[in-house]
């Protein structure tokens, strides 16, 4: 192939749909293509003119309109367009523009069409446009399997420990031993010459068919293996290899591939994996005698969120799982603090605010929390306690890993240590009220849930905000703006915009300017129509109900914010796998392709959604 094909070749492969072509596939492509050049501002199609080729574009950027003339799309290097035309009589749809100087592959309709029958993952990405085809690659990366849908690949850790099956029983014992097994697989030879398994050996058989029978040690280990093999496959599933062991009665099975052993599972494998459980996790949080027994506890929540994204679960499900867990710690904790300070003076509910609240929380994050306390509180004769269990909670979730809020967002702040009336009164000025630096800084108290103690009080807040922020426009009004404070790193020509200062260049946060900016605009909205819905999918679903957003409007940011969190979510994951401490920043081009593409496809729509919600609101940011 020539230099240029294959520069050509290699440039199509980074971008969707044809980073999932087959190579004869991306061959035939890339010797089909016709360059184009175009200057800043010149036509590219126009409306009603035939159209024979897909549009990819090499470098630059080219600006599509509706009929009206409205903007409809900008797209930029590695992006297509044309195919609605293709599709619907060849004739051009969506006129295109030249942004600037721009390099086009043309692809030829016959090639086209070739790949739209053939290739089904080249006929969904060009069937749908922009929102829609976010909500297809939602779907793609949401396929959510449970605990018991892992592999039994997953769980062989080392090389098989093999011996010849003529073994003595010494022998086989010294090599268990020294390779600190509880079994040994015995095959026709060994090393390069290994052959098919023949039997296995364990611990047990070693006590209860040797040294209880007093069998010479010269003996060979034939004569006590169980050659009655009950084996599993590696792509089986672990809840078959935990139904196999129960129905046979066995603790090891030899994990075979084409008749050759790979590795052996042994019970305390899956009860290992299990552990990683976030079930588990938090039955053993609450079974801890004190702060040390939580702290060693934390590397078992890495394990647990690192579990749950190899097998695909969702934002929703990883996000309720770790908020869980997170409430759990604080609930220990709390029992334990009243174990070592006594029963409270007065009753209280602990409030979790911000991610825990909306069980959103994931492995990197702070802890932010507060205290209602029972209107009969008197600070003189009960504060000094509370202020002791405060911090007790407050230090032990620090040593769990829940680092302390900066902006002093805790229980131990006498400020948000206050009785039920207060705090009414807090809410009631924000809303009534409403001054824009106040709502910076307390934005975070209108995502709110009780963790322990009288969660009534809890409830009542949420009332109060509920009844009161419906009716207050110029609150909504100065929330909205709030929210339009952080925007998605998306350029004019969308192109991905980086952090230009401190120690992540070239890099974007996607809590920053991801998560966060598409949670802001859903608690502007669920407030707006009353929903006492905490969690952001929750509270799409209660604005659903309402014809406060356009049409589609809901599903899109579902499926916006799904997309954002997901990759935040392996971004994170993929750290800890690779033994570097997790975090929000992410570079482009630690990114796949796929995930770029959709990801600025998911930005767009929170741009978008932030434009109608300044306009909904009429939140307009001064200058």
């Amino acid at each position: 192939m020539q230099a240029e094909l294959i520069d050509i070749r290699n440039h199509l492969q980074q971008h969707a749909p044809f980073d999932e072509l087959p190579d004869e596939a991306l061959d035939r492509v890339a010797g089909s293509i016709e360059i184009a050049y175009f200057q800043g501002g010149e036509k590219i199609l126009e409306l009603g003119q035939k159209n024979t080729d897909l549009h990819y574009i090499r470098s630059g950027a080219a600006e599509l309109y509706r009929r009206s003339g409205e903007l409809y799309n900008r797209l930029g290097e590695g992006e297509i367009f044309g195919q609605i035309g293709l599709l619907m009589g060849r004739q051009v749809r969506f006129p295109a523009t030249a942004l600037e100087d721009t390099l086009i592959y043309l692809i030829p309709y016959p090639v086209f069409q070739d790949l739209f029958d053939n290739h089904d993952v080249f006929a969904d990405f060009v069937e749908v446009e922009d929102k829609s085809r976010l909500r297809q690659a939602v779907t793609r990366s949401d396929q959510v399997n449970d605990s018991m849908t892992a592999k039994v690949s997953r769980l062989i850790s080392r090389q098989p420990v093999t011996a010849p099956s003529t073994v003595r029983l010494q022998e086989a014992a010294r090599i268990m031993t020294e390779n600190r097994v509880s079994s040994l697989l015995l095959v026709e030879g060994s090393g390069d010459d290994e052959g098919n398994l023949v039997g296995i050996i364990t611990d047990r058989d070693l006590r209860t068919r040797a040294v209880a029978d007093a069998l010479p040690s010269e003996t060979p280990v034939a004569d006590i293996m169980s050659p009655d093999l009950i084996t599993i496959r590696p792509d089986a599933l672990v809840f078959e290899a935990m139904l196999q062991m129960l129905h046979n009665n066995v603790h090891h099975l030899p994990v075979i591939e084409k008749g050759k052993p790979r590795g052996v599972v042994a019970l305390s494998d899956i009860v290992k994996y299990e552990s990683q459980n976030s079930l588990y996790v938090v039955s053993n949080i609450h079974r801890q005698p004190d702060v040390k027994g939580l702290k060693a506890i934390s590397q078992e929540v890495r394990n647990s969120f690192i579990r749950m994204v190899n097998e695909d679960a969702n934002s929703h499900m990883i996000g309720s799982a770790m908020a869980g867990i997170g409430r759990s710690f604080t609930q220990r904790l709390l029992e334990l603090g009243e174990e070592k300070l006594g029963p409270p003076p007065v009753p209280y509910c602990f409030l979790a605010l911000g991610s825990m609240a909306r069980d959103e929380q994931l492995i990197v994050t702070d802890q932010d929390n507060a205290m209602v306390l029972d209107d009969s509180f008197d600070p003189a004769e009960h504060d000094a306690y509370f202020l002791a269990l405060a911090k007790f909670v407050s230090d032990g979730l620090a040593e769990c890993g829940y680092a302390y809020c900066t902006g002093d967002i805790m229980a131990t702040n006498p400020k948000w240590r206050q009785p039920l009336k207060v705090w009414k009164d807090y809410f009631t000025d924000w809303i009534d009220n409403p001054k824009a630096e106040a709502l910076l800084n307390s934005n975070i108290f209108f995502d709110l849930d009780g963790v322990y103690g009288e969660e009534r009080y809890a409830e009542a807040l949420k009332e109060l905000i509920a009844e009161k922020a419906q009716n207050s426009q110029r609150f909504l009004a100065m929330l909205a703006r709030n929210a339009l404070n952080r925007t998605p790193p998306l350029g004019f020509f969308r192109q991905f915009v980086m952090e230009e200062d401190g120690k992540q260049q070239k890099t974007f946060n996607l809590k920053r300017r991801g998560t966060a900016p598409v949670s802001d605009l859903i608690r502007v909205h669920a407030l707006a129509c009353g929903s006492r819905a905490q969690n952001s999918f929750d509270r799409l679903r209660d604005i659903g109900k309402t014809r406060l957003l356009p049409e589609d409007g809901v599903g899109n940011l579902r499926d916006a914010m799904e997309f954002i969190a997901i990759v935040r979510i392996r971004h994170q994951a993929l750290a800890m796998e690779d033994g570097r401490e997790p975090d929000n920043n992410v570079r482009p081009e630690d990114l796949s392709p796929f995930e770029r593409s959709h990801l600025k496809d998911a930005f767009q729509v929170v741009s978008q959604a932030q434009k109608f919600l300044r306009y909904r609101y009429n939140a307009q940011i001064p200058r």
